[in-house]
């Protein structure tokens, strides 16, 4: 017996493959994406979803960036450093606070930005979203005991498809 789901149909007794099925469909969209922004525009997946997120909501702090891009704020924090580094991302005092830092968009960092296609990260984010509240919470819920399971629950968790330098390159792996 089969379950329609949409585009899918759900396998009775199948369900682990059609999990990992949905799984290898998101991490392979993600992968393109990070491998097309980094042959187009130079940056990996993480540096554009964080060059677009900042274009759309100048003044930013790292934290409500954090917030915005539903990231911990020590994995945004290093992909902001990067885009710092290359003159797309503007550390400025904030106007009525000068303690605080406000992140904004350089002019090159706004032309990048406006020709790059929508990072795959706020396609994933606007479709959880778009799920009714009660099956995010059980989608939540079911990923956080599955890497508990794996015993991977307890790492840290970083923004996708964002790696170190190799040899003067962004990587683009996850």
């Amino acid at each position: 017996m089969e379950i329609y789901m949409g585009a899918h149909t759900i396998s009775r007794g199948g369900e682990t493959r059609d999990i990992l099925d949905a799984v290898r469909r998101i991490v392979r969209a993600l992968h393109e994406s990070s491998r097309a922004a980094e042959k187009t525009m130079g940056l990996s997946g993480a540096q554009l979803f964080v060059l677009q997120t900042l274009a759309d909501s100048p003044g930013l702090s790292l934290n409500a960036l954090a917030a915005e891009t539903h990231t911990h704020q020590s994995s945004v924090s290093t992909v902001v450093s990067r885009l710092v580094a290359r003159g797309l991302v503007l550390r400025t005092a904030a106007a009525e606070d000068g303690r605080r830092l406000e992140l904004r968009v350089s002019a090159e960092g706004r032309r990048l930005a406006s020709r790059a296609p929508d990072a795959a990260q706020a396609r994933l984010i606007a479709a959880i979203e778009r799920l009714p509240a009660g099956r995010r919470r059980v989608l939540a819920r079911s990923l956080i005991e599955l890497t508990d399971r794996m015993d991977i629950g307890g790492r840290p968790p970083v923004m996708f498809f964002d790696s170190p330098d190799r040899k003067g390159r962004r990587g683009a792996r996850g």
